[in-house]
């Protein structure tokens, strides 16, 4: 796939509002998990960017490595972003503002395209993924408090469906099956990888 390709796809396929959206999550892989929760249980918001920045050199993904002290997902590769604030005005506000406080990634620079569809964690969270295209000429400050590393991944790899691993855990007890992506030695898996193929299935499904 080339880089003008995915350029095109990105602003052709991905939309501010989704007419197709779909509820997706970790029951996807797993469907017997879904008849153990309980559907009254509140799922608390959270949104996130994807960030694509233009580099001169290709389209690059901004991800994070979240701190290691932190009681939720710690160490785990992520997109920047969080839950919701009283005084966001909305979820891409949202986003938006994590990114900044992370990161130092100022909506400046950030083109919003469109959204994804939301996605139910087994940790409770519903994550409601936003798309955007970063131009070169910002500065990364990264909150030490929450973030252990920002890094870069091309966006071909990543929609390539050869690296796009079915791997097989236990967890709670149980075999959990997901996604996984390696690329210099960072691991992508789980929600982020789940959301990866989200935006793989929207540009080329």
């Amino acid at each position: 796939m080339s880089e003008a390709d995915l350029k095109t796809r990105l602003n052709e396929r991905i939309h501010r509002r989704n007419v197709h959206a779909r509820e997706r999550g970790d029951y996807d892989l797993n469907p017997k998990w879904a008849a153990t929760v309980s559907q009254e249980r509140t799922l608390r918001p959270a949104a996130v960017l994807i960030p694509i920045i233009e580099r001169s050199a290709g389209l690059r993904v901004l991800f994070t490595r979240r701190a290691d002290h932190l009681a939720r997902h710690a160490g785990q590769v992520s997109f920047p972003g969080g839950r919701l604030d009283d005084g966001d005005d909305d979820e891409v506000a949202a986003a938006l503002r994590e990114t900044e406080e992370e990161v130092g990634l100022s909506r400046t620079f950030v083109t919003v395209l469109g959204e994804l569809d939301r996605y139910e964690t087994g940790t409770g969270f519903a994550i409601h993924p936003f798309v955007g295209l970063v131009r070169e000429g910002f500065e990364l400050k990264i909150d030490k408090a929450e973030v252990a590393e920002a890094f870069e991944v091309p966006l071909p790899f990543l929609m390539d469906p050869g690296n796009h691993e079915p791997r097989t855990a236990t967890w709670q007890g149980r075999e959990r099956r997901f996604y996984g992506m390696t690329y210099d030695g960072h691991y992508i898996w789980g929600a982020t990888a789940g959301i990866l193929i989200n935006l793989y299935e929207r540009l080329y499904g």
